[in-house]
């Protein structure tokens, strides 16, 4: 689907032609959403999701030509599920089973060694739609004792129709790169009830042009520095040959600045989502309306926590929001906190690929969450700990160091996330000495040593009752 004005727009701007179709399909949600605000707001339902999935169609057209039928069959094909199957175990089943099966088919024959962009980068975006779908499906022919809080909101008690699951699957706002929301909400936005003013369209202009210029400002810190900062250059002879500091301090700003690619798509994302109503989330305490209800980044938690949870919590929330409700709290049965979250995490992992890299970057994130988690009821159970780290004259140099060595092994894991094969990730990880590996792993057999050092056994005692 190349075109010569579209290859020499991306040669004049140094991107692909592929990542310039993504921007301008994600960009074009706003003057939709206008549309939407103005031409469509409290009319025919069907109206609305007619429009909804001709504009999704198109989309996908755009960017992938007639590729856009592997997402129209999967969105079928689980309609039918629905209709033919129930509120069933044997409906979640196939849901599940059919569509990760069908995205990571679509993995395996797509795969290259580098990052690209094609049918499977939205897919996998429909994929938990989807599953979610038939998972809130079934949660409505239960008990509504029976049901947590999220699944009390979320719980569909009707079988939608296959226009409003289109529209659904295809709206402009969450097509792409998402963010993930629930066919209630969608059903809330068609029919108007999303807004802070009744009966009119939401307020949501300044709102989501906020969150648009957030998103270019991080789009423009990631188009100036990907340049200089390259996968390709981590590869190379000469970062091989730099100093080991200086081979760490690149992969903690190159890790920075790479994760402004997926910020600022989010961000941009969200801005859509706030304009049509969808991210409208009531309230405050204070009366003050909320319109993050599609906020899949908390921009200034993210850039300032110095912990690796904070960043995690911080960081496509709705996504990991979609995995915390339906997978790790449904392993509730497993009777292991620890067990779920190595399952939802792997769940995770093989949701972005098959490559080895995913497996590493999110093993990774299991290890270093749980050595973080020790650390801190370490500092917190230690008299000792606890004054060194409140100190007034030692918090902002703690804090500084703290911040290096979280930034340093965000990125580390990074590593293995982008360059995905075990012969490019190895041997960077190599050029470091495995460093991230061994710091987390040393850490992780010494806390409890520490523990028996530092922290007195009165409080070893309390906390064992």
């Amino acid at each position: 689907m190349a075109t010569p004005m579209l290859q020499s727009a991306a040669e004049l701007l140094e991107t692909s032609e592929p990542a310039l179709r993504l921007i301008i399909s994600i960009l074009i949600g706003y003057p939709l959403a206008l549309v939407s605000r103005y031409c469509l707001f409290k009319k025919d339902v069907f109206l609305i999701h007619l429009f909804h999935t001709l504009t999704g169609l198109w989309i996908a057209y755009f960017n992938f030509g007639f590729q856009l039928f592997h997402s129209f069959l999967c969105i079928l094909v689980q309609f039918l599920f629905l209709r033919l199957m129930g509120r069933t175990v044997t409906a979640v089943g196939s849901s599940f089973i059919f569509q990760m099966g069908y995205l990571l088919t679509g993995y395996y024959y797509t795969a290259t060694d580098h990052y690209d962009i094609k049918w499977t980068m939205p897919h996998c975006v429909l994929t938990l739609k989807l599953i979610g779908l038939s998972l809130d499906y079934y949660d409505g022919g239960k008990d509504e004792g029976k049901l947590n809080a999220e699944q009390k909101v979320s719980a569909l008690r009707h079988v939608p129709s296959f226009s409003e699951v289109c529209g659904f699957a295809y709206f402009y706002g969450g097509f792409l790169v998402g963010p993930q929301f629930t066919l209630r909400s969608y059903q809330w936005l068609v029919a108007g009830e999303l807004t802070d003013c009744p009966g009119q369209p939401p307020n949501s202009i300044v709102p989501a042009i906020r969150r648009f210029s957030l998103g270019l400002v991080c789009l423009a810190i990631y188009t100036i520095g990907s340049p200089y900062l390259t996968d390709s250059y981590l590869l190379s002879d000469d970062y091989a040959n730099q100093p080991f500091w200086y081979r760490c301090l690149y992969i903690l700003i190159w890790g920075k600045v790479t994760l402004y690619k997926y910020v600022s798509c989010w961000l941009i994302a969200e801005g859509v989502c706030i304009l049509s109503g969808l991210g409208y989330n009531g309230h405050d305490s204070a009366g003050v309306v909320l319109w993050d209800a599609c906020a899949n980044m908390k921009v200034w938690q993210y850039e300032t926590t110095p912990l690796f949870t904070g960043t995690i919590a911080s960081f496509n929330i709705n996504t990991n929001a979609w995995v915390a409700r339906q997978v790790f709290k449904r392993l509730k049965f497993l009777g292991n906190k620890m067990f779920s979250q190595a399952a939802a995490l792997f769940f995770l992992a093989i949701w972005h690929g098959l490559h080895s890299g995913y497996v590493l970057c999110f093993s990774m994130e299991f290890l270093i969450v749980t050595v973080e988690r020790q650390v801190e009821a370490l500092i917190k159970d230690s008299p000792t700990l606890t004054t060194l780290t409140q100190n007034m004259f030692l918090r902002p140099i703690l804090y500084v160091v703290q911040q290096l060595i979280h930034w340093l092994f965000m990125g580390y894991p990074l590593v293995a996330f982008c360059l995905f094969t075990w012969d490019k990730w190895s041997k960077v990880y190599s050029s470091v000495y495995y460093c991230g590996h061994i710091f987390f792993l040393v850490l992780l057999f010494a806390t409890p040593f520490l523990r028996r050092v530092l922290v007195p056994k009165k409080i070893k005692e309390n906390k064992s009752q």
